[in-house]
């Protein structure tokens, strides 16, 4: 299946661009030199240079033998190893890829929004490698939740921000975020994290993290001389779900399949599927695509164990690939992904981040259902450290001192 994508970024019905009159000319000028950058050698050997010697591209690929024998049906389990990316996170493609633009167009402060902490960290790594002014939004809850991460950004000399309105998540922080980018627009690029928002964000963003399927596809053919039957991934915003399911598009026999923050139900109310239930197109963040929201158009708070996935909305593409059939989505409880965190923990001494793990629980229920035969491919998109305290407060590890802390 081949799509083409019109010059306003719609991925079908989906995508284009709401947003400020002020920010009209910023993201046409940001158009313009994301088009010119692609198709220069110097930008695209820069950056090539920067995933290798800064990133540690290409990620490897690893068989997880007893996680997939004991938890998968049998089911041959391979992990695309995007925790092993400096930073820790897929999100360092997508950045240093933005950053570089950013110097290209003369700007020099960058502002981000972070849910996990993994884009924030990502972002304040490449300004102070670039030499960029860098300020991060978090919701308050986030900043919580993510202490490690906080602290690491601060280290790297980023100014992080607390929002302490709405439901002090993502939501609250990109909507933070894109009100900096207003007001500062002249000197100041916004590093969209993911693959929504307005044109070109969705379409720029899948592009410098396609890199991940482009690697995984070739490394599946060299390694196990055949395509997996499935390609497995979490859906937040959708950015590494998007990066590894690209290459893999025109691969009809090849299911895409994408996990998303299933709470503690999607019958509960409090959950993060944007593809089920409550779920219908609208305009959220510059984009039109799946929002959770009530009758009268207002967006519903989210719910997820995972701060990267705890958000209403996603990425446009996402919305066309599951409109039109080619990639299936599926909700992963709370439980659900806490459970396959412990096992591919304990079974392969693999630390996941929670929003990995989800990923991880539909390989578990995928695995079932299609047997030993099966060859799975699952991006692990990012490592455990940050969700230590969750996950162990969450399995009861921790004194209630340590606990409350």
């Amino acid at each position: 299946m081949t799509q083409t994508t019109p010059p306003l970024g719609r991925f079908g019905a989906y995508g284009g661009r709401y947003v400020p009159e002020a920010l009209v000319a910023a993201l046409e000028e940001l158009d313009e030199h994301r088009a010119k950058a692609m198709a220069d050698p110097s930008f695209v050997g820069e950056l090539t240079e920067l995933q290798r010697s800064y990133t540690g591209r290409p990620s490897i690929i690893t068989r997880v033998r007893r996680f997939g024998d004991e938890h998968c049906g049998g089911a041959q389990v391979v992990l695309k190893r995007e925790d092993l990316n400096h930073t820790g996170s897929h999100k360092i493609n997508n950045v240093l890829g933005q950053a570089l633009l950013t110097k290209r167009m003369g700007k020099t402060r960058v502002i981000a929004e972070t849910g996990a902490g993994q884009h924030g960290v990502a972002t304040a790594t490449a300004a102070a490698l670039m030499g960029l002014d860098c300020t991060v939004y978090m919701g308050r809850v986030d900043t919580e939740r993510q202490a490690l991460n906080v602290a690491r950004m601060r280290l790297l000399g980023a100014e992080v921000v607390p929002v302490d309105h709405g439901s002090r998540t993502l939501k609250d922080a990109v909507n933070e975020a894109f009100r900096d980018w207003v007001a500062n627009v002249a000197h100041t690029h916004y590093v969209l994290g993911t693959v929504t928002g307005p044109y070109p964000f969705p379409e720029m963003v899948r592009d410098f993290h396609r890199v991940i399927g482009v690697e995984a596809r070739a490394q599946m053919l060299d390694e196990y001389g055949r395509l997996p039957d499935a390609v497995l991934a979490c859906v937040g915003g959708g950015s590494n779900a998007m990066g590894i399911f690209h290459r893999f598009i025109d691969d009809s026999g090849v299911r895409l399949i994408g996990l998303e923050g299933g709470g503690d139900g999607p019958d509960s109310g409090r959950h993060a599927a944007r593809f089920t239930g409550q779920a219908i197109p609208g305009v959220l963040h510059g984009a039109y695509t799946y929002v959770l929201q009530d009758e009268e158009g207002q967006t519903i708070e989210s719910h997820s164990v995972s701060a990267g996935l705890d958000y209403p909305s996603v990425g446009p593409e996402h919305a066309f690939l599951r409109d039109s059939g080619r990639a299936e989505y599926y909700p992963v409880t709370d439980t659900e992904a806490m459970t396959a965190f412990e096992a591919l923990s304990r079974t392969e001494g693999i630390l996941p981040a929670i929003e990995s793990a989800h990923a991880a629980a539909g390989a578990m229920k995928i695995g079932r259902e299609l047997g030993p035969d099966a060859l799975l491919l699952v991006n692990l998109s990012g490592r455990g450290d940050k969700d230590v305290h969750t996950a162990a407060k969450w399995f009861g590890l921790l004194d209630e001192g340590e606990a409350q802390g």
